[in-house]
């Protein structure tokens, strides 16, 4: 990896500025409003041969699962009307609603891009919030543009930027693309560059060797022109300290992100993953997606030989909002010290069922489930506006 003498990202030497354009969705993001049918199946291990033992976990640094102790979550306040338009006040009201409620549990870092900005997040937020304009931004999507913390076995913790390019250079992004430098500075932690463009929502990690992410993300001339999968594989794995890569192919120039894993696919612990599926009668691309990602999870192992447990989630049969864009996932909750945060939808049964799965699943957190359907309707969900600071 590049270390951050270098203070070019990956980005900047592989495409030069930022374009500056308006923020689109280029179809119907995340899994369609017709609705994610959650519920709560298991499927059973089964034996598989070993795998090679991982290298020792304490002698390189590694991305911890999510459900690691964290010392806070960093979030974003959004600001520009060229990126949101008439959408922007609702976006910020549930940004601050998620960010009051993160609060509750750890502390939370919200950065602003001015003045302005920072006295409306402050209002909005709280107290309890900590507001900053140290760290400018172009839009709210902190899972993307932070870096990815890692630990080092040895009591230290370090940060990793993944040179993000506005996800394929679709939206603005001079000032995203440098989120991930300025935290790491801020927190006065050693910062290196991956040797690949990315984003943090388009890897998932079990923190105990084992990734995985979309082909359509990452192996993708808008991000990493030029490299092969087994190139790319090599960047993630190097990046986050893991061992072994489970790709699922995706879907490429439907959503802004070329879907990102996080919205269909979660680990859950290590050997256990959780899949969002579709209701039986649905066929678009979107749904066979789904059920791809479903049926590839349920015969692969992970770094260590396992094979993988999926835990099929179904969803709500109705949802608030009428746009193609929105996102109706209960998969893309964010995990904080002592709690689950996630979506519902107003489908009572099929949110309280989401809830029981989730709860079973994450033992000894409450499940708290929010009325975002502003943010979702933009293409994204609470996973995807925050990211977590491990504990060392």
């Amino acid at each position: 990896m590049t270390e951050h003498r270098d203070e070019r990202s990956l980005t900047d030497r592989l495409f030069g500025a930022a374009l500056t354009t308006r923020r689109r969705l280029l179809g119907a993001a995340g899994l369609g409003a017709a609705g994610l049918a959650l519920g709560s199946q298991a499927f059973g291990t089964s034996p598989a041969a070993p795998a090679p033992a991982p290298r020792p976990r304490g002698s390189r640094p590694w991305v911890p699962a999510d459900d690691v102790p964290h010392v806070r979550t960093w979030m974003s306040w959004p600001s520009r009307k060229s990126v949101w338009g008439g959408q922007l006040p609702g976006v910020q009201r549930d940004i601050a609603l998620i960010a009051r409620t993160v609060a509750r549990y750890e502390p939370v870092v919200m950065c602003a891009p001015d003045d302005y900005s920072a006295a409306q997040a402050r209002s909005a937020c709280g107290p309890d919030v900590d507001v900053t304009t140290d760290i400018p931004t172009d839009d709210l999507w902190m899972r993307d543009i932070a870096p990815v913390f890692r630990r080092d076995g040895r009591g230290g913790v370090d940060a990793v930027g993944l040179n993000f390019n506005g996800w394929g250079r679709k939206q603005v992004y001079a000032d995203d693309a440098r989120v991930a430098q300025l935290v790491a500075r801020r927190r006065r932690m050693r910062f290196t560059y991956a040797d690949l463009v990315g984003e943090g929502g388009a890897v998932e990690t079990d923190g105990d060797g084992t990734v995985m992410a979309t082909e359509s993300s990452l192996v993708n001339k808008n991000r990493n022109r030029g490299m092969s999968r087994a190139e790319v594989e090599d960047a993630v794995l190097d990046a986050y300290g893991a061992d072994k890569m489970i790709w699922l192919p995706g879907i490429k120039g439907k959503d802004i992100t070329d879907d990102h894993v996080d919205v269909t696919s979660r680990f859950v612990r290590p050997g256990v993953v959780m899949v969002q599926l579709p209701p039986q009668d649905r066929d678009d691309v979107w749904a066979r997606d789904a059920r791809e990602q479903f049926a590839i999870l349920s015969r692969a192992t992970d770094a260590r030989g396992r094979r993988l447990r999926v835990i099929r989630v179904d969803g709500p049969d109705t949802v608030r909002s009428k746009k193609s864009t929105f996102v109706d996932s209960y998969l893309n909750f964010h995990l904080v010290n002592g709690a689950l945060i996630t979506a519902q939808f107003g489908d009572r049964a099929k949110d309280e069922a989401a809830r029981r799965t989730l709860a079973a699943a994450f033992p000894g957190r409450e499940v708290v489930q929010l009325d975002v359907d502003r943010l979702m309707g933009g293409g994204g969900g609470i996973h995807c506006s925050t990211m977590q600071e491990p504990q060392a």
